[in-house]
């Protein structure tokens, strides 16, 4: 087992330390189902009241007069109000006893570590506000930031957040010519990124990708961090984080913004192949960011808060950087992958179980409490084996956190084992970039769980199940799911295409946002997600849900993940297609396919019998761990239009599979 460094165990001990805030002595924690059911009714009578005691929360400049104005499919929150995110996120715990409360935890895939109190955030931010302004960029223009997972990312988002330039951020794997689009799109005025990112051992040329997308573009100014120290071409338009930030003065004064003042905008694939500018506010996302973060995960002064996602994605932004900050919690950073050893020698010959352990030896070091990570993440954790995580001590955890996709019951059991030893609660939580924060969830002490279900929604949230109609479905009855009420967090619009906000999120379902998952309620009013409406498979006339095939698929104990897609069948109309990975040890022959294939028809039916199984090493995922169905279908029919692939993690896992299929024909 690993132990903890000196140091880092007297920043531990320095947190314990604290005497409880009064914010967080009157924070509402919902302890039991009865709890539960009285907010959520209190909510549902007044939601305006309910959403306004959550909102003043946070540091206010200016009251609103209007808690909400609401012109289907257009809502806005806090109507007069004015705020400064980062006020809330760091000014108000500088000036009181969390000033030296670490802030971030942060350490580098190579093992380098850092810790940064929330006084230390506080000079950070307002240097780095110093030097954007000093750049000229003002309030509207839009900053790109394309950084690796270390503390420069949060501090560049919360000083734009600051001087009231809206942020884009753009995972730090994407290409030169996905970055090239969401910059051309939001006509960003500067691009914050760095030499280069440690991702495996490898150096990710984050630079050389700015210099590559910035042909054509209204980009004025690139601000540089050295992280890895690699060479990189150098213009006039170019300036080292350390030469513009680190000299610029601690102190800021910060802006109040209008509560509808757009905050960032966060780029999503769309079924074009067109990402989307999803565009969040100021005052209402960070009212939900704020709330979710301390109802669903309990949160207390003394939790180390680890959300493994990167802040290029919402889950990162909502759950690394404005959520925890706001609550004054201390958060986990990593930079690099799950499966990295802690040294930069990487090399062929090393041991292929080194690193497989990295997670955990993170949550055994730095004492996490609070652990919120992916389903594909459970799934990889489980197919590399159970002795990685039984050779640390993860007793620090009191919570777990699933997010991304639906968790199959089989990774949920074992995520519950495993990690939590049966002792840590499980929220397994239904959100999406347009909703902003988390919309269904248990919630600890108050929730009975059940593998697989998100449970409730939670207080303050409206959510249905209903037919193309809008009509409400019956228990046990699959249907859209969709949002009845608006909610503070939600998008406001397609930054550039307001017509297409409109149409995608509230032209299918009448008076209602759908975004296209599928769902059920049982009878005892949880809610199940299905998976996506266009993830539903119809053979020879019955649907059938992917999700409900993939489940049984990985229930099997040889399948550590598997993707289920239909295919043209002019007999059936569909055929079902599963891509499955098996665990370490066994072989995808024929036979594991004709087993798996009786397994499917005795959990669900002989109808739901894969047509087809093609085993994978890996599947095709986006960089936030989802799979992409949508390829998965193309290469399963065959066809060669791949249409948006900037998401994927490894361009060379789909071209693998699509050479197996041309093999095959």
């Amino acid at each position: 087992m690993s132990s903890k460094s000196s140091s880092i165990e007297s920043v531990l001990t320095e947190n314990r330390s604290f005497p409880p805030p009064e914010a967080f002595a009157k924070a509402a924690r919902v302890g039991s189902l009865a709890e539960y059911e009285g907010l959520y009714a209190r909510a549902e009578r007044d939601p305006e009241g309910f959403w306004a005691e959550q909102a003043a929360e946070l540091a206010w400049a200016r009251p609103w007069s209007q808690v909400l104005e609401w012109k289907l499919p257009d809502a806005r929150w806090f109507v007069g109000g004015a705020l400064n995110a980062s006020v809330s996120c760091v000014d108000r715990h500088a000036a009181s006893w969390r000033k030296n409360k670490a802030a971030i935890l942060f350490e580098g895939e190579p093992g380098d570590t850092r810790v940064i109190t929330y006084g230390q955030l506080h000079r950070e931010v307002c240097r780095a506000a110093n030097a954007l302004t000093a750049l000229g960029i003002r309030a509207g223009d839009f900053v790109a930031i394309y950084l690796p997972m270390i503390p420069e990312a949060a501090i560049a988002m919360l000083a734009c957040a600051r001087i009231g330039a809206p942020h884009t951020i753009v995972f730090g794997g994407f290409s030169s010519e996905a970055l090239a689009d969401r910059i051309g799109d939001c006509k960003a005025k500067a691009v914050i990124t760095a030499d280069g990112g440690w991702r495996r051992g490898a150096i990710v040329p984050l630079k050389d990708n700015v210099d590559h997308a910035l042909a054509g573009t209204t980009v004025e100014h690139v601000i540089v961090v050295e992280r890895c120290k690699n060479q990189v071409a150098w213009t006039s338009r170019d300036r080292w984080w350390h030469d513009v930030v680190d000299t610029a003065s601690p102190a800021h004064e910060p802006v109040a913004f209008d509560s509808e003042h757009p905050l960032f905008s966060l780029y999503t694939s769309g079924t074009t192949g067109k990402p989307k500018g999803i565009l969040h506010t100021t005052g209402g996302y960070l009212t939900c960011a704020a709330y979710t973060t301390k109802l669903v995960f309990d949160l207390r002064d003394d939790d180390v808060f680890w959300c493994t996602a990167d802040i290029g994605w919402v889950t990162g932004h909502s759950y690394v950087v404005y959520g925890p900050l706001a609550n004054g919690a201390t958060v986990m950073m990593y930079e690099g992958a799950p499966n990295a050893p802690r040294t930069r020698a990487f090399t062929s010959g090393r041991d292929p179980g080194a690193g497989l352990d990295r997670f955990w030896d993170v949550i055994e070091r730095w004492g996490v409490t609070v652990f919120y990570t992916a389903p594909t993440a459970i799934r990889a954790f489980m197919k590399w084996g159970d002795q990685h995580p039984a050779a640390h001590d993860l007793s620090s955890l009191r919570l777990l956190g699933s997010v991304g996709e639906p968790i199959n019951p089989e990774a949920w059991m074992w995520y519950r084992k495993e990690i939590g030893g049966d002792r840590c609660p499980i929220v397994d939580t239904w959100w999406q970039t347009e909703t902003g924060s988390i919309m269904i969830s248990p919630l600890p002490g108050a929730t009975p769980t059940k593998p697989g279900s998100a449970t409730r929604p939670l207080p303050g949230i409206s959510i249905d199940i209903v037919n193309k109609d809008g009509v409400p479905v019956g228990p046990n009855q699959g249907g859209f799911l969709v949002i009845t009420r608006p909610w503070p967090s939600m998008l406001r619009t397609i930054y550039g295409d307001h017509e297409r906000f409109r149409t995608t999120y509230f032209g299918e379902i009448e008076g209602c946002y759908f975004a296209g998952d599928g769902a059920r309620r049982d009878a005892d009013g949880y809610i199940w997600i299905m998976g996506r409406v266009d993830d539903v498979i119809n053979v020879a006339g019955h649907r059938l849900s992917t999700m409900e095939v993939e489940s049984a698929l990985v229930s099997h104990p040889k399948v550590a993940e598997a993707a289920v897609v239909g295919r043209p069948d002019d007999l059936k109309g569909q055929a079902i297609v599963a891509f499955v990975t098996p665990r370490s040890g066994f072989i995808g022959d024929d036979a594991l396919a004709k087993e798996l294939r009786e397994h499917v028809a005795k959990h669900i039916g002989a109808l739901a019998r894969p047509e087809e199984i093609r085993f994978a090493d890996a599947l095709p995922k986006t960089r936030s761990g989802k799979i992409m169905r949508r390829l998965l279908r193309e290469v399963a029919s065959g066809s060669t239009a791949r249409g948006d692939t900037t998401t994927l993690e490894d361009q060379g896992v789909l071209e693998k599979l699509a050479q197996s299929f041309a093999h095959d024909d």
